[in-house]
């Protein structure tokens, strides 16, 4: 790695100086200017805004084409593709006033287009907008959008769950890379939190073209916070409080930029005591807290851009055994998971005039400790000496420390992708992706054996628009080889045997999509895709109790590829005051793999093994958005979100969320000159019941939540005030969601729970 960034900034500075800029005047139709909007390159890492007089300039652009975005607050995203040959451009626009939500760049799909450009239809979430939903981690935050759900096990642990699938089905990007953090298992989340996130985007069906294996499902592509302005400074300070778990949360980021140098970092703590159900119960050990540190520096400078992240996250979390004693109290109970993840991402851009390459590489460390119950010794005899308890404090301490299951994940990923030059409308890019990554085992059981994988991609995929149409098509290959390390763990008396596994797996994914736009109103996508994914280490050698699910897990070596077909329509209709939309999809998947329970027992336990099955996900999302005019301050937005799945054989998946229809009642204001960007929301998210089961599974009922949020922003001389207040499950209402992993149990999900929220821009 040292080497590695020697070089890259050695050719950073060998560079010829660039004296290319762009700059200009934004204006809205009445030619007023336009104050505060932000220009973005994202290529380049480069952004500005404009003035008090609407000026802008950007200096330092390298040569050859960049895409540059405009956007302001209530008014359209204007995206420009610009040819930059050692000269400078004066770009001047008029923004026109729109309600829609702000059009951004999506960066999770290969062309990096504005959404309203794209040909795959992909939902994106703000960070603004996170932070108005007052959940309590990241994974909560993102079932708000449609199509997504969360596998969730107390407050501390969530999974996301697209459209039905879950697991090693959802890919999960952060910093531009895969994140691989042991996530084959149902209490492992996503450990990612969500202060210095900028932007989640979620892609809805198979994107094995774009990410290889374990994208069968979906990706969910979280962007990290932008940079600053060139030559700005920003200080960012975040203080959250959650009534229900007596949580807090505080942030506190700083940013500065150069015309070449950027620079920024962010470190945050979050605590929480057990969660209180709607009898006033707390659910004993659901406690959890977690630091994170983020930082990021970025180069540009000719034909050459670089940016390096690093991401550290620590979380310990209980793992509740049910309601039990009654406390407070922060510190974790065994048996808890203590979970360490260290994200390293480097993106290059060169640029060769009309081409352009990118090179990501990434290193992920994962160590994960489990640590289980320990039974009480009293054997020390009654006349030791005060030191000789002390002694045996310590050395008690020091067993309590010893993690029984204790696995060290590390991985390094590379992706090199080449943009061909553009020939008239037609765009092509080139690439190959892969990982090296390696499973150790340290503690006294083994869950997965040792092991190391290797993946290996190689695609192509085109991009061509004509009119109001565009059609985008690819093709990949791939190769995920596996070996694991035989073992024999003695445990009760009894031997278990991890016996070697040595695996290839194979397989061709296609993708082709279009977009039209039928009218100025009007547009629809159609995508076919196939993706796949390989059986997971969990899937393959599972030998022994599974602390976190209460269950004997085997797995099986003669498990083969999951493959899948998803047709996915897409029709939206937009007017300035009205919106409507409607997804549909259709999945079918080849031998997919579930776990199952048998009739056997050992180590106390029932024993669940894994099958494969064909089967068929479908159903979609549809909902409107209205604003009449005049009262265009006032917002209605309804979703409904409808997914079946079943086997062959007729009988239901398992983890299928149910039905769920949300209505949104919103307002947005500004009070005076003092409050700006204020809001107001009501939402009934009603849930229903879900019946369609599989074998053994529990049915739930269907329940009724009420949320409501406030806020704005108060701005005293150069410091900006953001206030917010949250209130989730605002009547306090019994409920036990499907996917969660208490409901078993019979344990309800959380009560009531007021968020308070100040964020501080200096």
């Amino acid at each position: 790695m040292k080497s590695y960034l020697k070089l890259l900034f050695l050719t950073a500075f060998i560079s010829v100086n660039a004296q290319n800029s762009i700059s200009g005047k934004i204006t809205d139709t009445n030619n007023n200017a336009l104050i505060g909007v932000e220009i973005h390159a994202q290529e380049i890492h480069k952004g500005t805004i404009t003035n008090n007089d609407g000026f802008y300039k950007l200096k330092n652009i390298p040569n050859g084409k960049i895409k540059l975005t405009f956007t302001y607050l209530g008014y359209k995203t204007v995206s420009k593709n610009v040819d930059l040959n050692d000269n400078n451009l004066e770009i001047n626009l008029q923004l026109v006033e729109t309600f829609y939500e702000i059009d951004e760049i999506i960066v999770s799909t290969p062309f990096n287009k504005l959404q309203s450009e794209n040909v795959m239809k992909v939902e994106r979430l703000s960070a603004n907008k996170l932070q108005k939903l007052g959940a309590t981690t990241l994974s909560e935050g993102i079932v708000n959008i449609a199509g997504v759900s969360q596998i969730s096990t107390g407050n501390s642990i969530g999974k996301p769950v697209i459209r039905g699938l879950s697991g090693n089905r959802v890919l999960v990007y952060t910093q531009g890379i895969r994140l691989e953090n042991q996530q084959f298992g149902g209490e492992h989340g996503l450990g990612i939190n969500d202060a210095g996130i900028g932007s989640v985007e979620v892609i809805k069906g198979a994107a094995s073209l774009l990410y290889g294996s374990d994208a069968l499902g979906g990706v969910l592509y979280l962007n990290p916070e932008k940079f600053a302005s060139s030559n700005k400074t920003k200080v960012n300070i975040n203080q959250r409080y959650f009534n229900n778990t007596l949580g807090t949360n505080t942030s506190v980021g700083v940013k500065s930029s150069l015309e070449n140098w950027k620079f920024l970092a962010r470190g945050t703590y979050a605590n929480h005591a057990d969660y209180k159900i709607p009898t006033d119960k707390r659910v004993t050990n659901t406690r959890f807290n977690e630091k994170d540190f983020k930082s990021g520096i970025a180069y540009s400078k000719n034909k050459f851009t670089s940016e390096l992240r690093y991401n550290y996250n620590k979380s310990n979390l209980g793992l509740t055994e049910g309601i039990d004693l009654q406390s407070t109290s922060n510190d974790l109970l065994e048996p808890f998971q203590t979970i360490d993840n260290h994200i390293i991402s480097s993106h290059n851009h060169f640029f060769f005039g009309d081409s352009k390459l990118d090179i990501d590489l990434g290193y992920t460390f994962n160590d994960r400790q489990e640590f289980e119950e320990h039974e009480e010794h009293d054997d020390h005899d009654e006349d030791e000496d005060e030191d000789d308890h002390d002694h045996a404090d310590e050395d008690h301490d020091e067993e309590h420390e010893e993690a029984a299951l204790r696995m060290k994940l590390k991985t390094f990923t590379y992706n090199a992708k080449y943009h061909f030059p553009k020939i008239g409308s037609l765009e092509i890019l080139s690439g190959i992706q892969g990982l090296h990554q390696t499973n150790t085992n340290f503690g006294e059981e083994i869950l997965i054996p040792n092991a190391t994988v290797n993946d290996f991609g190689i695609f192509t995929t085109a991009n061509y628009t004509w009119n109001n149409n565009t059609l985008q098509a690819g093709i990949r290959f791939d190769n995920r080889k596996i070996d694991t390390e035989r073992h024999e763990v003695a445990h009760d008396d009894e031997i278990h045997v991890f016996e070697a596994v040595n695996k290839s797996y194979n397989s061709f994914t296609t993708s082709l999509g279009f977009k039209t736009s039928l009218s100025d109103q009007i547009t629809t996508r159609i995508n076919v895709a196939s993706g796949f994914r390989a059986p997971n280490l969990a899937e393959l050698s599972s030998n022994g109790v599974h602390h976190g699910t209460n269950r004997f897990e085997k797995g099986n070596s003669n498990l083969v590829n999951e493959k899948n077909v998803q047709l996915d329509l897409s029709l939206e209709y937009k007017t300035e005051h009205f919106e409507v939309f409607a997804n549909g999809f259709y999945n079918h998947l080849n031998n997919y793999i579930f776990i199952t329970p048998t009739d056997e027992i050992e180590d106390g336990e029932q024993v669940f093994t894994y099958i494969q099955e064909n089967a068929k996900l479908y159903g979609g999302e549809f909902g409107f958005h209205l604003h009449p005019h005049p009262q265009d301050w006032l917002h209605l937005e309804s979703t409904f979100e409808t997914v079946i799945g079943k086997q062959k054989n007729g009988d239901y998946l398992p983890l299928i969320p149910a039905n769920t229809w949300r209505n949104t009642f919103r307002t947005e204001f500004n009070y005076k000159d003092w409050l700006t960007q204020g809001y107001t929301s009501i939402t009934l998210e009603s849930t229903f019941s879900q019946e369609n089961v599989s074998s053994f599974e529990t049915q739930t009922s269907n329940y009724n939540l009420l949320n409501f949020a406030l806020g704005g922003d108060v701005s005293i001389r150069n410091v900006k005030f953001t206030g917010s207040l949250s209130v989730n499950n605002l009547l306090n209402k019994k409920y036990i969601n499907h996917l969660s992993r208490l409901k078993n149990d019979g344990i309800f999900n959380q009560g009531r729970n007021v968020v308070l929220g100040i964020n501080v821009h200096i």
